[in-house]
């Protein structure tokens, strides 16, 4: 039913203005997980000159502001960010957010006494004064970023730890009023919540700025990351970078030449998440003795041991999986005796040569003969007939997999595709700091294409 614009006018207008000024956050706002351990003691990140740039491209007050510290010696504030950034070991890309998170001294272009002198809110606790002792900006960032060093360095010290949950209200919210209750995945978050114990707006706040300042890149799911200096490759997926436990588990499922290799930094942004085990297919026994077929994310529990034995699976062929192993799959479709591919199958109709994906009881058409070439190239086409293809519900048509890259023939965008979108690259510039190639990108026809919708850009600031 379509609601008329008079409608939602009216609705606005009776609404409490409280319920009006309040804006809904980002849906991809975590607030049990707000910034990595890594990201808060990472203190070589920007040098005294990187600092000083940041301030300027903000039209900063502080970018021209001198402080003195305690041995009477004056500083630029960059340089005294930075010094301090080096002796407590904390960030300075850190230090920067909560300047402006505290006082927004970072893109004030004028600010007054009160702004720097209390400009961490350190010693300034909710509803009580500021406490003299701690009053001027060396003194406010110097003591935060001691602060927050012992926050992750004696979790055990305060209040707020990982991993137990928390009612935490909103009194001072624009966002979202009330009681939200929070579990901190890492002691990073933790000590956020220890500084300042509000989810809205205080650290709701401090995750945009982060996001907006520094955590340009957002890989879309499906991406394949690892880093110089250590082994092992990560999947990004639903925000998180699971590792893969085995070769096998990567290369059953992933193409590895789209492996992307990026900065420690990078992969710290990501939460860890469940790890993948097991290759693409495997036939695994959970403690409970019920035997899964494990396809992509999802596992398919045999309806009995006797389809297993119809099918002609081999017993030697399974794995033993522990609980919290197939914790992360989600329930398929069972396996059952009339089952003929648990695996899914390539099926053309051979009357008018029309190719399926066919899998699980469903029939995916295949929309274009890329697909042919690129998600099932080692995959072989089983001719039937009409009468065995109506047999199969027919679904959606087959889409490009999460990090596929794709270009329309003789175009000059490149797309990535996340949840059955084509998320648009800004720039050749952005695709190569991304780390994306070339002999990767799969040409399409502009007919294909047209059957996408557009996601977000990727490759700009956020």
């Amino acid at each position: 039913m379509k609601i008329s614009y008079y409608f939602w006018l009216l609705l606005f207008f009776c609404l409490p203005l409280s319920v009006v000024a309040q804006s809904l956050p980002d849906p991809n706002f975590n607030p049990n997980y707000i910034i990595s351990d890594y990201d808060i003691l990472s203190y070589g990140t920007m040098t005294a000159e990187q600092i000083q740039s940041f301030l300027v491209s903000k039209n900063s007050y502080l970018s021209n502001y001198i402080v003195t510290d305690p041995n009477n010696r004056q500083l630029m504030a960059s340089q005294a960010i930075y010094e301090i950034s080096q002796t407590n070991r904390v960030n300075a890309r850190f230090i920067l957010v909560l300047l402006q998170k505290e006082q927004g001294l970072i893109e004030a272009i004028s600010a007054k006494q009160s702004q720097l002198d209390w400009a961490t809110g350190y010693g300034c606790p909710d509803g009580g004064s500021c406490n003299d002792r701690w009053r001027g900006l060396w003194k406010q960032i110097n003591s935060a970023s001691l602060q927050f060093r012992d926050y992750l360095e004696n979790p055990n010290l305060y209040t707020y730890k990982k991993g137990q949950t928390y009612d935490f209200s909103n009194p001072y919210s624009t966002t979202i009023k009330g009681t939200v209750q929070v579990t901190p995945t890492n002691d990073g978050t933790a000590a956020l919540y220890n500084y300042t114990p509000h989810v809205y707006n205080g650290n709701y706040n401090f995750w945009k700025l982060w996001h907006r300042y520094f955590f340009s890149v957002a890989y879309p799911n499906g991406t394949l990351l690892q880093t110089v200096d250590e082994p092992g490759v990560w999947l990004i997926q639903n925000g998180q970078r699971r590792a893969f436990l085995a070769k096998g588990a990567l290369v059953s499922r992933f193409d590895i030449s789209k492996v992307i290799t990026v900065a420690k930094g990078e992969i710290n942004h990501y939460p860890i998440g469940a790890p993948i085990r097991f290759p693409q297919y495997s036939i695994v026994r959970s403690p409970a003795d019920q035997l899964y077929l494990l396809v992509d994310d999802t596992k398919r529990p045999f309806a009995d041991k006797t389809v297993f034995k119809k099918l002609g699976y081999n017993p030697e062929e399974v794995l033993l999986a522990t609980d919290n192993d197939l914790l992360s799959y989600s329930y398929g479709e069972p396996i059952t005796a009339e089952d003929a591919y648990p695996t899914g199958a390539l099926l053309q109709n051979n009357k008018t040569g029309g190719v399926y994906f066919v899998q699980a009881g469903t029939k995916a058409p295949l929309p274009d003969a890329v697909f042919l070439k690129t998600r099932f190239k080692n995959k072989k086409i089983i001719s039937t007939t009409p009468a065995k293809l109506e047999k199969y519900q027919t679904v959606q048509p087959v889409k490009f997999v999460d990090g596929d890259l794709v270009k329309i023939e003789n175009g000059f965008t490149i797309y990535v595709a996340e949840n059955g979108l084509l998320r648009p690259i800004i720039s050749q510039t952005a695709f190569e700091k991304l780390g994306y190639k070339i002999n990767n990108v799969i040409i399409i026809s502009p007919r294909l294409f047209m059957t996408y919708q557009i996601g977000n850009s990727l490759g700009g600031s956020q």
